[in-house]
């Protein structure tokens, strides 16, 4: 017998639903317009995609985050597993071995959906060892490893976008749990030493290009340069209103490259505008404040944590996204959730949509008055 409490659907957060539901479909409308000159096969592909994430989001939300606290370690260890499968048996796309074909029906990409398992595991530990003083780094050697891990496996694909938004996500949460400051000095220079040891040993010479011309990419405009030289001019092109759907001289003339994917966001600056971006960015701020909220008036820690945790992933996307599309940070490959085409990150973007929403519906009692579903 399954007890499901009433009060479950009366605390629904239907304002993060509706959110989530307004902002796929401006989504799916930016990659049509995207996707129309090559017969709209992303578009399609996107809906399905979409249509699932939905249904995970709901079903996700009525699962108990005492669940995911049970078996966030195992949730965390079958992601390893992914990774570890990937680095064999993956399928290999413009220089990264970072997919899984499931049936030649679709692909999955499991370093976008480890990031929830990262948050998960993080919030266990700081919930089962936590201590109102601020960590020094033997406190943090325990999340140090349960970080270190999944990023060196995704390093190894090498996917430098999402080693980033590990570390950036992982980061926020230890940050925002209390660190002394000599343990803040030691981490960044292990960090330093890392990125030295990456750029001669790791990165690959597309990814250090992407870097170089970071700082001046009118260096080599025909190359390395041409993906932020190209984004820019659409999304200056667009002004403050923008030239309207499907007539963007950029998109529609394919100049932009990946732009169904990590420049999404120039289709739209260039389709809609100044005041469409911005209203785009207050769509995603007004998600992460929710989330950030509902951690605010979160029931214990492990749930706090959480709900902070994937406010965080949502934050860090969006700011390296837009930076990069924008010319202010490196060309690194980080979509923007939900907004870019991507089966495995739309379906990350739901999952941590519903697990927030179901922390929210139990932020009171729950009563004593269980539907018996039979």
């Amino acid at each position: 017998m399954i007890m499901f409490d009433r009060r479950l659907i009366k605390n629904f957060g239907w304002s993060l639903f509706l959110m989530t539901l307004a902002f796929s479909f401006v989504s799916l409308l930016n990659l049509y317009s995207a996707s129309y000159e090559t017969g709209l096969v992303s578009f399609k592909k996107q809906i399905v995609w979409v249509g699932i994430g939905i249904v995970t989001l709901v079903s996700v939300s009525f699962l108990n985050y005492r669940f995911l606290k049970q078996h966030a370690l195992h949730i965390y260890c079958g992601a390893i597993l992914l990774l570890l499968f990937v680095l064999v048996f993956g399928k290999e796309v413009a220089g990264s071995k970072s997919w899984i074909d499931i049936a030649s029906l679709a692909t999955i990409q499991p370093s976008e959906l480890v990031k929830i398992a990262i948050i998960l595991v993080l919030a266990r530990f700081y919930d089962n060892d936590y201590q109102a003083a601020p960590y020094g780094f033997l406190d943090l050697i325990k999340p140090i490893i349960l970080i270190a891990i999944p990023l060196v496996l995704v390093m190894l694909q090498p996917d430098l976008g999402t080693a980033l938004t590990i570390v950036l996500v992982s980061g926020s949460i230890v940050l925002f749990m209390g660190i002394k400051k000599w343990s803040v000095a030691f981490i960044l220079i292990a960090i330093i030493g890392v990125s030295f040891y990456s750029w001669h040993y790791s990165l690959k010479p597309y990814q250090k290009d992407r870097i170089s011309t970071f700082i001046n990419p009118s260096s080599d405009p025909l190359n390395a340069g041409y993906n932020a030289i190209q984004s820019q001019i659409a999304v200056g092109s667009g002004g403050v209103t923008g030239k309207g759907l499907r007539s963007g001289s950029q998109t529609q003339l394919r100049f932009i490259p990946a732009q169904q994917t990590d420049f999404a966001f120039s289709v739209l600056a260039e389709e809609w505008g100044f005041l469409g971006g911005i209203s785009l960015l207050l769509l995603y701020f007004m998600i992460i404040l929710w989330m950030l909220d509902t951690s605010s008036r979160a029931k214990d820690r492990f749930s706090m944590l959480v709900s902070f945790g994937i406010a965080a992933m949502f934050f860090w996307h969006t700011v390296v996204n837009v930076g990069m599309v924008i010319g202010l940070l490196p060309v690194t490959g980080v979509p923007l959730l939900i907004f870019s085409y991507g089966g495995s990150s739309t379906l990350t973007a739901m999952i941590g949509i519903g697990i927030v929403l179901g922390i929210r519906m139990r932020k009171f009692s729950m009563s004593a008055d269980p539907i018996d579903l039979k």
